[in-house]
C-alpha cells in the first residue's frame, strides 16, 4: 500500500532468530512483505509446507524480510545486482514491470486458475506471462449507510426532493434506487441528496468522501469510475487513449460533487485514512473505499456511530457494467535463483486450494473462487465480497504492470488534482496527461 550481491551485507535485511539458526539448512529461502497480516499468514502457510510429509529437507523453505523503508528500490537494486540471497522473492501488480527483467515465468498448473480465477491471476501478469503467485488483493468498496437509504426509500416527500436535486444537478429525474443497483449516476444523485450544501434537510452533512489529494494510490480509487465507461490507458497498437469521453465523463463528475459541496472542501488533502474518519464519524453517507477499510468501518469498538449501520456493495455501474480496480501482491521467482527446482515446487503448491484456504485462515487477504472461499466464509466472510467483486468486475488497466505504472499513476494524480482543484482545465489536464503517459510508456 512506502545492495550488495551477499545475504550477510544485505542493507535493511532484518532475519527473525529462526531464521538466523536455521539458514544453513534452508535449500528454498523466500523474501516477503514485513509486518502486518501479510508476514503473519506466510508464516503459518510456510511452515505448513515445511509440515508436509516426505519433502524432502532441500525443498523447505526459509523465510527472510526487509525493512518496508525503501522495501521495493531496495529489491529492484539487489535483483538488478543477480543477487542470489533469496530464490522467491515479492511482486507487487503495479512493479511486476520493474522486476521482470530479473524475474523467471512460471506455469502454476491448472489449479491456479480454479483456486484464483483468470482475472485475479492477471494481477501477476507482465506482457501476457505469470510472474507470481497472488497471494494478498486489494480491490474497492462502495460503502453506505443502510438506514439512510432505506429510510429515503420508503419516504414519498423525500424521493419528490431526490428528483428534484437529481433533474438541477445532472439532467435528469431520477429515484432512490438499492446501492447494489446503483449507476455512477445515482451514487452522484444520492451523495447530492445527502449533502447538507445542497439539501438542508440532510441526516448527514456530506453524501460522499472523495479521496482528491495528489498521491498516485488516489488514482487507483478513481479509475473504475471512467473504466466502467470503457477507458483504458492505452489501446492494442500502444496509442494512449486517456484523454477519452470516459476519463472526461469521471473527470467532471468528482468536480462536479466537489464543487456542490457533496464532499468536505478538503478533500484536496484528502486520502486513505481522512476518508475512514469522516464516514466512520458519520459525517458522510457513502464512500468508495479501499476493502481494508471494512474491518474499522464495521467495528462497534472502532467506528461506533456506524459500525452497525455500514454496508458493502461493487462500485457503481457505468455503460460498460461495473469495474473495480485490483492489483495484488504476490510472490515470483528470482532468476538469479539458487535453487529453482525447490522455488517452483513451493509456488506451484502456494498455488492450490489447500495452501491458499491456509494462507487465509492465518489472516492472508487473498481473491479465491466463489466454489474456494465458500469453504472459509464462516470464519472471513469479508474475502466472499474480495473474491466475488474480483472475479466479475476486477480489471487492470493496459500498461499498469509496466516498469513505469507508478510513474503514470503520480503524472495522473498531479494533472488530475489541478483540474479539480481549479487550476487547470479539463483540456490541459488530459493533455499534459496524454503526453506524459506517451513518454513514460514508449517502448
Amino acid at each position: 500500500m512506502r545492495m550488495t550481491s551477499t545475504l550477510l551485507a544485505l542493507a535493511g535485511l532484518i532475519l527473525s532468530t529462526s531464521a538466523l539458526t536455521g539458514l544453513a539448512e534452508a535449500k528454498v529461502t523466500v523474501l516477503g512483505w514485513p509486518g502486518g497480516s501479510e508476514e503473519t499468514a506466510l508464516r503459518a502457510t510456510a511452515e505448513a509446507y515445511n509440515a508436509q510429509p516426505g519433502l524432502a529437507e532441500g525443498d523447505k523453505v526459509e523465510l527472510i524480510f526487509f525493512n518496508r523503508d525503501g522495501f521495493f528500490d531496495k529489491l529492484q537494486a539487489d535483483m538488478a545486482a543477480g543477487s542470489d540471497a533469496f530464490d522467491v522473492n515479492l511482486v507487487a501488480t503495479y512493479s511486476i514491470g520493474r522486476y521482470a527483467p530479473y524475474m523467471d515465468t512460471i506455469d502454476l498448473g491448472p489449479e491456479a486458475a480454479k483456486t484464483y480465477g483468470d482475472a485475479v491471476l492477471k494481477t501477476m501478469q507482465f506482457e501476457g506471462k505469470q510472474y507470481g503467485v497472488p497471494t494478498d488483493l486489494s480491490l474497492h468498496f462502495m460503502y453506505y449507510r443502510k438506514d439512510l437509504i432505506d429510510a429515503l426509500m420508503k419516504d414519498d416527500a423525500a424521493k419528490a426532493k431526490y428528483a428534484e436535486i437529481s433533474e438541477k444537478f445532472l439532467g435528469k429525474k431520477l429515484e432512490p434506487k438499492d446501492p447494489d443497483s446503483w449507476t455512477w449516476d445515482d451514487w452522484a444523485a444520492t451523495a447530492l441528496y445527502f449533502s447538507k450544501q445542497v439539501n438542508p434537510a440532510s441526516p448527514t452533512r456530506y453524501g460522499t468522501v472523495l479521496q482528491m489529494k495528489n498521491l498516485l494510490f488516489n488514482m487507483m480509487v478513481f479509475q473504475s469510475l471512467p473504466r466502467s465507461y470503457g477507458a483504458d490507458w492505452m489501446d492494442k497498437e500502444g496509442k494512449i487513449t486517456v484523454d477519452s469521453p470516459a476519463y472526461r465523463t469521471g473527470l467532471e463528475l468528482y468536480k462536479k460533487l466537489y464543487d456542490a459541496g457533496a464532499s468536505p472542501k478538503d478533500s484536496l488533502s484528502y486520502e486513505y485514512a481522512e476518508t475512514n474518519a469522516a464516514f466512520g464519524a458519520g459525517q458522510a453517507a457513502t464512500a468508495l473505499q479501499w476493502n481494508a477499510a471494512a474491518g474499522d468501518l464495521t467495528s462497534a469498538e472502532k467506528s461506533p456511530a456506524v459500525a452497525e449501520v455500514t454496508a458493502m456493495v461493487a462500485p457503481p455501474a457505468g455503460p460498460k457494467g461495473r469495474a473495480d480496480h485490483i492489483h495484488g501482491l504476490g510472490l515470483g521467482l528470482n532468476k538469479a535463483a539458487k535453487n529453482k527446482e525447490g522455488a517452483t515446487k513451493f509456488l506451484k503448491w502456494l498455488a492450490t486450494e489447500n495452501a491458499a484456504l491456509t494462507y487465509a485462515k492465518a489472516g492472508g487477504s487473498p481473491a479465491l473462487s466463489p466454489e474456494v472461499v465458500a469453504k472459509i466464509a464462516a470464519d472471513r466472510p469479508d474475502l466472499v465480497k474480495l473474491g466475488d467483486f474480483a472475479g466479475k468486475y476486477g480489471y487492470v488497466m493496459t500498461g499498469a504492470t509496466s516498469a513505469k505504472a507508478l510513474s503514470v499513476y503520480e503524472l495522473q494524480a498531479k494533472e488530475f488534482t489541478g483540474y479539480w482543484s481549479g487550476q487547470q482545465s479539463l483540456d490541459e489536464a488530459l493533455k499534459k496527461t496524454e503526453t506524459g503517459m506517451a513518454d513514460l510508456l514508449k517502448k
